[in-house]
């Protein structure tokens, strides 16, 4: 079953946060993930949240995105975006295929 990884962040060093962004995808693509949402224009329909970066990463299961997230091969991005940023990261499971 799909699972979702959302990551709100605020980027707070937007030079550095360029370095993450160039190393950061292929460590996903590897893991069999693939960019769903990525940073674009974010509009509150309701209540208030406002993230101000919102990331959508779709992987094939939770477990595959949690193998992303731990491997050594996203480690050196990873510390590029705890250093360049503040996340809020979750990782949801997909909804099972309606009949």
């Amino acid at each position: 079953m799909p699972a979702y990884v959302i990551n709100d962040m605020e980027v707070t060093d937007p030079q550095l946060f360029e370095e993450y962004k160039k190393l950061s995808p292929p460590t996903v693509l590897q893991y069999g993930g693939k960019f769903l949402a990525r940073g674009g224009r974010a509009e509150t329909l309701e209540g208030g949240w406002s993230p101000s970066r919102l990331v959508v990463l779709e992987f094939p299961s939770v477990q595959q995105a949690q193998a992303w997230i731990d491997s050594p091969e996203y480690a050196p991005a990873r510390r590029l975006r705890q250093l360049s940023s503040n996340s809020n990261m979750i990782v949801v499971e997909g909804a099972a295929p309606s009949a």
